[in-house]
C-alpha cells in the first residue's frame, strides 16, 4: 500500500485521515503540533503518542523532505538550497539573513509561464506546479538547517519573514499556494505572522483581490514599467492583464485591507530602458489617479548569462527613487544579496552547479 504524505494537508484533511484509521480527532491536533510546530518527520518520535499509534500512523503516513541536492552560501551569508522532489523535478529556495531577522524567498512552480525578458526563472519553461507540501516543505527545510523548532517566537525566531518571490508565478498555482500560506501561518504550527508574509506577483488580475479576502497577507506586484507599451516589451502578461485592470485590482485588494496596508511595487532598474526621471513621472501618476497606498521597491538588475539588459547606473538609480520620494512614496534601492551564488533577485533556475537539470 502506498503510503499517504501528510506534509501539505489542511487541519480538515489531516482530521479526516485520522478519522480513516479509526482515532479520535484530538490526535490530529496532537500530529499538526509535532508536524508544523517541533518539526517532526519521524513518528517514532512523536512521544504523547501511543507505541501502537505511532505504529499505525508509520504504516499508513509519511513525512517527507525533498532531498538537498546542492546547498550554497554567499560570501553575504544568503543561503540557497538547490531542491528535489520526490518525481525527480528541482526548484531554489533562499534564505536572507539580516541581523535580527530573515527572509525565506519560497518557489510556487518548476519554472515559470510568464517568461518576463529579465527573469533567468523566465528562460526556463513551466513545467509543473508545486504542491502545497512542497511549498511549505521549503520553510521547513530552512529551519531544519538553522535548528528553529520548536518554533519559537516571532520576537526571538531568525527565519522571520517569507516571501513568494521565488521560482514561479504563485496566482498561476492558486490552490496550492493559498493552502501553503494558511498552514505556514497557522498559530498551532509555524506560525508565521501574516504580516510577515509577502505574495509577489506579476499581475494575474482575477486573482489579486482573494489575496486579501482570502489570505490577509501582504501584495507585491512585479510592475517594472510605467506604461503598458514598455511593460509588453518585457513582460508579455502585460498584453494579457495591462496595468490599469492591475491598479483597479489593487484597488480591491486596498479596500479589504485598509489603505495603511501598503503594497509594494516592484521596479527592477533596467540601463536606458525604465529608469530615467519621465518614467518616475509616470509612475506618480499612475500611484496618484488610482489613489493607492503604493511602496516601491528599487531593484538593481542583476545580470545573467545570456540576458542582454544591464543594471542602470548608481546615479539614475538614487534620482529615480528621490523623484518617487518627493513625491510622498517610500522607494528604498534594494541591496542586491547572494549574487555570488546566484541566488538575487530574478536569478533562481532549477539547475545543479554543473547546469544539468
Amino acid at each position: 500500500m502506498e503510503k499517504k504524505e501528510l506534509l501539505g494537508l489542511s487541519k480538515e484533511e489531516l482530521s479526516a485521515e485520522i478519522a480513516a484509521i479509526g482515532e479520535k480527532p484530538f490526535r490530529a491536533k496532537q500530529l499538526w503540533q509535532w508536524i508544523y510546530f517541533r518539526g517532526e518527520t519521524d513518528f517514532a518520535q512523536m512521544s504523547n503518542l501511543s507505541k501502537d499509534l505511532r505504529a499505525k500512523l508509520a504504516e499508513n503516513f509519511t513525512i517527507t523532505r525533498p532531498k538537498i541536492i546542492t546547498e550554497q552560501i554567499s560570501t553575504d551569508k544568503t543561503h540557497k538550497w538547490l531542491l528535489e522532489f520526490a518525481d525527480g523535478q528541482r526548484i531554489e529556495t533562499v534564505y536572507i539573513p539580516e541581523e535580527d531577522r530573515g527572509a525565506v524567498c519560497i518557489s510556487t512552480q518548476v519554472g515559470c509561464a510568464v517568461g518576463c525578458k529579465f527573469c533567468h526563472t523566465g528562460s526556463q519553461k513551466i513545467t509543473r506546479n508545486l504542491t502545497a507540501g512542497e511549498i511549505v516543505a521549503q520553510f521547513m527545510t530552512a529551519r531544519d538547517a538553522y535548528g528553529e523548532w520548536p518554533s519559537p517566537t516571532n520576537e526571538t525566531r531568525m527565519l522571520s519573514n517569507i516571501v513568494v518571490m521565488g521560482m514561479g508565478e504563485p496566482l498561476h498555482n492558486r490552490e496550492n499556494v493559498f493552502k501553503a500560506l494558511k498552514i505556514l501561518s497557522d498559530g498551532d504550527g509555524i506560525a508565521i505572522s501574516k504580516r510577515r508574509i509577502t505574495l509577489s506577483t506579476s499581475g494575474i488580475v482575477p486573482h489579486i483581490p482573494a489575496v486579501a479576502t482570502e489570505l490577509g497577507v501582504k501584495l507585491a506586484i512585479s510592475l517594472h514599467a510605467p506604461n503598458n507599451q514598455k511593460r509588453s516589451q518585457i513582460m508579455p502578461i502585460n498584453d494579457r492583464y495591462p496595468i490599469e485592470e492591475i491598479l483597479t485590482a489593487c484597488q480591491k485588494y486596498q479596500e479589504v485591507m485598509g489603505m495603511s496596508r501598503m503594497i509594494t511595487f516592484e521596479y527592477l532598474m533596467l540601463k536606458d530602458f525604465n529608469d530615467s526621471l519621465g518614467d518616475a513621472k509616470e509612475l506618480i501618476a499612475l500611484m496618484k489617479k488610482y489613489k493607492l497606498g503604493a511602496k516601491f521597491n528599487l531593484i538593481p538588475f542583476n545580470p545573467w548569462p545570456g540576458c542582454d539588459f544591464k543594471p542602470s547606473s548608481n546615479n539614475k538609480v538614487h534620482a529615480f527613487s528621490r523623484e518617487l520620494e518627493a513625491a510622498g512614496y517610500e522607494a528604498p534601492i534594494r541591496v542586491a544579496r547572494g549574487q555570488d551564488i546566484l541566488a538575487a533577485c530574478g536569478q533562481l533556475k532549477s539547475t545543479s552547479q554543473t547546469g544539468k537539470a
